[in-house]
C-alpha cells in the first residue's frame, strides 16, 4: 500500500505517527521530510526528478513494503496522486488530503472559489496561465521556477490585482500580499510562493451556481447581428461566424487575434468560449464599438487601435487568428498572421479578386489551406402572411492550419 499524505497548507496538518511507523520508504520534499520523525529503518527519498522516486516506490511495492509519500496540500489536485495512480493503479493508494494551496489562499481572503479558474504553471508553459488570467476575472495560478508572480504579472494587463500567497501553513513565514501587476513584476518573490490569485476588480463575481469552475461556456454562439452594435451592417454575418468559430476552435488558455475587427463580433464570440482575445481595429469609432460590445456581453477583449500588419509586431503570438479586414494590405496582413499563429488562420473575403493572394499567403507560410464559398438565404416575411428567401452577400472563407508536427514543435 502507498499512503499519500497531504500536509503543509492547513492551520494544523501534522502527519500521524502511526502512518510513518511501519513505512519502509518515505518520499517527499526536503521540508516535508525534515518536519517528521522517520523510522530508523526507513529509506528516505527526496522528491526531485519524479522518475527516480517512482522507481524507488516500485521496488518497495514489488516486495509489498509499505510506502509513505508526503506532499503539499491536496496531492490529488495538480499533485503526485496522478503519477502514482498511472504507475501503480488507484487501488493501491490510500490518499489523505490536506487543504490545497488554492483553497487556503482564497480562505485567507474570505473569498469563495467555486467560480475560479485554476491553472498550473509549474513545469508548464506560462502562456496558458497568462491567457486564462487575461480572459477570466478570477484565476488561481500554481507557480514554479521561471513562472512566478513577477513573470506572470509582466505579461498581464495593468488593471489586474495579484494576491501572492507564500509559505502557506507556516505560522512564522506565511505571507498573503495584495499587489498591482506592476508591483508584482518589479519584485523578487523567492521560492516560497505557493499560489498567485489574479483578480479583475472591474468584473464582479457572478451569483452562486451549481457547476464549479469558470463557467460552462456559451449556450449559443453565432449570435444574430442584432446582438452587436455595428455600423451600416458592416459585421460578419452569423453564418460566417459559425464556420469561422468552428475553424478557430477558441478555448480557455488560447490567445486569439481578430484583425480588422470592425464591430468585434468574432472577438466577442471567441471570448465567450473562454479564450483571451486581442482585437485590432484601425478606426477610432470601431475601437469604441468593440469595447461596447465586449462590455455588453460581459467578456474581456483587449482592443488595439492601429493598422495591420505594422501593429501586430507589438502583440504576443496567437494560437488562432481571424482576419476580417485588410484592404489592399490583405496579403501582407495574412502573411504576418500566418508567421505568428501557432495553430490556424481564418480569413473572410467578400472580394473574389483577393482570394488567390490570401491563399498564397497561407500556403507560403507552410499552412495547409482549404476554403468554401458561403451563400445563404434567410427567411423573410412578405405581406399576406407569406415568406420569401432573402439572399445575403456571398463570402469566401479560407482557413490555413499549421501541420500537426509543426504545432507540437511550437508548443514545446
Amino acid at each position: 500500500m502507498i499512503t499519500v499524505v497531504g500536509t503543509g497548507t492547513g492551520p494544523d496538518a501534522p502527519v500521524a505517527a502511526d502512518v510513518l511507523a511501519g513505512a519502509a520508504l518515505v518520499v517527499g520534499g526536503h521540508r516535508h521530510l525534515d518536519a517528521v520523525t522517520l523510522p530508523e529503518s526507513a529509506e528516505r527519498v527526496v522528491l526531485g526528478p519524479l522518475a527516480p522516486a517512482l522507481d524507488a516506490v516500485a521496488a518497495h511495492v514489488a516486495k509489498e513494503h509499505p510506502v509513505v509519500v508526503l506532499a503539499s496540500g491536496d496531492p490529488g489536485f495538480f499533485g503526485i496522486v496522478r503519477a502514482l495512480a498511472e504507475r501503480f493503479g488507484p487501488g493501491l493508494l490510500d490518499v489523505r488530503p490536506g487543504v490545497s494551496s488554492v483553497a487556503a489562499a482564497f480562505a485567507r481572503l474570505g473569498l469563495p472559489w467555486d467560480d475560479a479558474a485554476v491553472v498550473s504553471a509549474h513545469g508548464r508553459d506560462l502562456r496558458t496561465a497568462v491567457n486564462v488570467c487575461r480572459a477570466r476575472p478570477k484565476t488561481a495560478v500554481l507557480t514554479g521556477p521561471g513562472a512566478g508572480p513577477a513573470e506572470l504579472a509582466a505579461a498581464l494587463p495593468g488593471d489586474r490585482v495579484l494576491v501572492v500567497a507564500s509559505a502557506l501553513g507556516d505560522p512564522e513565514r506565511e505571507r498573503v500580499e495584495r499587489v498591482t501587476a506592476a508591483e508584482a513584476a518589479a519584485r523578487d518573490w523567492g521560492t516560497a510562493v505557493n499560489v498567485v490569485l489574479c483578480l479583475d476588480p472591474a468584473r464582479a463575481p457572478g451569483p452562486a451556481r451549481t457547476l464549479a469552475g469558470p463557467g460552462p461556456g456559451p449556450s449559443r454562439w453565432a449570435l444574430e447581428e442584432s446582438a452587436f452594435t455595428h455600423r451600416d451592417s458592416m459585421i460578419s454575418k452569423f453564418e460566417v461566424r459559425a464556420l469561422a468559430l468552428a475553424r478557430l476552435g477558441p478555448r480557455p488558455g488560447d490567445l486569439v487575434w481578430d484583425v480588422g475587427a470592425g464591430s468585434g463580433s468574432v472577438a466577442v464570440e471567441c471570448a465567450r468560449f473562454g479564450a483571451a482575445v486581442t482585437a485590432v481595429e484601425k478606426t477610432a469609432d470601431g475601437v469604441g464599438r468593440i469595447r461596447a460590445n465586449a462590455a455588453a456581453h460581459g467578456v474581456e477583449v483587449a482592443v488595439v487601435h492601429g493598422e495591420a500588419p505594422v501593429v501586430l509586431t507589438r502583440l504576443d503570438d496567437p494560437d488562432a487568428v481571424f482576419v476580417g479586414g485588410g484592404g489592399g494590405e490583405l496579403p501582407a496582413v495574412v502573411a504576418a498572421c500566418a508567421r505568428r499563429a501557432r495553430r490556424t488562420v481564418v480569413v473572410a473575403l467578400a472580394a473574389l479578386d483577393r482570394v488567390p493572394a490570401a491563399r498564397e499567403a497561407l500556403t507560403g507560410a507552410g499552412f495547409t489551406c482549404d476554403g468554401v464559398l458561403l451563400q445563404s438565404s434567410r427567411l423573410a416575411p412578405l405581406p399576406g402572411d407569406v415568406t420569401r428567401l432573402a439572399a445575403t452577400n456571398p463570402v469566401f472563407l479560407l482557413w490555413g492550419e499549421r501541420p500537426r508536427a509543426s504545432v507540437e514543435g511550437v508548443v514545446q
